[in-house]
């Protein structure tokens, strides 16, 4: 079973919807099927001053981006078990903070629809609560590979190729 939790921390806008959250975020998890594993994560869609005071806080970057992802950490000491609901496997993957404005721009800038955009920043950063990253350059490989398939078995063309 899949749960997300969509919060607006803005307005909220017509894109994204709540159906369409699920469908992106399911189809870029990497683990077994959607019916064998309990998954949760937070998606808040933010505007331009949370998005550059998140981070600033957590990257030292003193400006806007598109997506920021939180993985979850259990806190140190806490017996094992004590997260699981009701003896389930609850698996809470983390947050993610998308800045609604930068997608926007980044959307026109890059001459692509807001649908697929939007769809793209919530793929790659479901990707980084999963262990992801393009830090090092055959990492990030893996990681645009990863992206570009997901993207085209969605529906949408690569998201590299602007």
């Amino acid at each position: 079973m899949l749960e997300v939790e969509l919060q607006w921390g803005i307005e909220p806008l017509l894109l994204p919807t709540q159906a369409q959250c699920e469908l992106w975020v399911a189809a870029s998890l990497m683990n077994a099927p959607e019916d064998e594993v309990e998954t949760a994560l937070t998606i808040r869609i933010v505007g331009l001053e949370e998005s550059q005071s998140l981070n600033q806080t957590y990257r030292n970057q003193d400006k806007p981006t598109n997506v920021l992802s939180f993985k979850f950490e259990p806190p140190v000491g806490l017996p094992e078990g004590a997260l699981d609901d009701e003896g389930g496997e609850e698996f809470y993957l983390g947050d993610l903070a998308i800045c609604a404005e930068v997608v926007a721009q980044e959307a026109e800038k890059q001459n692509k629809t807001l649908d697929a955009h939007w769809a793209h920043m919530i793929v790659h950063g479901t990707l980084h609560l999963q262990g992801f990253d393009h830090i090092e350059t055959e990492d990030a490989s893996v990681m645009e590979a990863l992206e570009v398939k997901i993207m085209r078995q969605l529906g949408y063309a690569s998201p590299y190729e602007i």
